[in-house]
């Protein structure tokens, strides 16, 4: 329990009064279970509390942002920023695999990268946040690091369908994906997807599903398109 958190405050913008809240946040399951500590010692508890804080203040956010959506629309973008790809995203641009205690053979197996614990660590920091400076710190967080990039993190669940849609327009245009197996143990395996218009590679993307990796391939390839227009 050595972690410099002192670092990860100074990412985030925000100084907590009570530490171990912060501390608590980056305790993963694997590490409580390593420790035999109780249950309730890792951060599931602050990453449910972080998942209802964030869709409140995503849905108050949107509600003011965009006053003429209809529900229906509010619920896409919604859905769009605060699934797995999206707060790992997020998650990444704070470093917080970095900051996260896991247990050993978590750790061995690349547990510091896995979309599913550093989103799942993002929402328990949200929750210690809420619980240590109330929810205007909370909401004031979630502006600067999700809501601030909504377009591009829109683009990570529909990245495909914007890239389709944007290569029709184009003439004799042809949309592939080349999507292989690339490295890693079979329970966390990575995969590459290619991006090909008209034979031409345009882009590569990695992501431990092939749907990751072709969403993550047709963003890079819709940025690239759009810059040499």
């Amino acid at each position: 329990m050595n972690k410099d958190l002192t670092q990860l405050e100074e990412a985030i913008d925000y100084r907590f009064k009570d530490l171990s809240l912060l501390r608590h946040a980056m305790i993963h399951s694997s590490y409580q279970g390593e420790m035999q500590w109780k249950k309730e010692a890792s951060n599931e508890r602050l990453e449910f509390l972080g998942d209802a804080v964030l869709e409140l203040c995503i849905s108050d956010e949107l509600y003011h942002k965009y006053p003429h959506e209809a529900e229906g629309e509010l619920t896409r973008k919604r859905s769009s920023l605060v699934f797995e790809a999206a707060l790992n995203v997020c998650a990444g641009d704070i470093s917080l695999g970095e900051y996260i205690y896991l247990g050993k053979g978590e750790d061995m197996c690349g547990g510091r990268k896995k979309p599913s614990i550093l989103s799942d660590a993002f929402e328990a920091l949200i929750g210690a946040i809420y619980l240590d400076g109330g929810l205007e710190s909370a909401r004031r967080f979630i502006r600067e690091h999700i809501v601030s990039d909504i377009d591009e993190l829109e683009l990570l669940k529909d990245g495909k369908t914007a890239l389709q849609q944007y290569v029709q327009q184009m003439n004799d245009a042809r949309l592939r994906y080349e999507t292989e197996d690339f490295s890693g143990p079979q329970h966390n395996r990575v995969f590459k997807s290619k991006v090909f218009v008209n034979n031409t590679m345009i882009s590569e993307g990695t992501g431990h599903s092939k749907k990751t990796a072709e969403q993550q391939a047709a963003l890079v390839a819709l940025k690239k398109l759009k810059a040499d227009k």
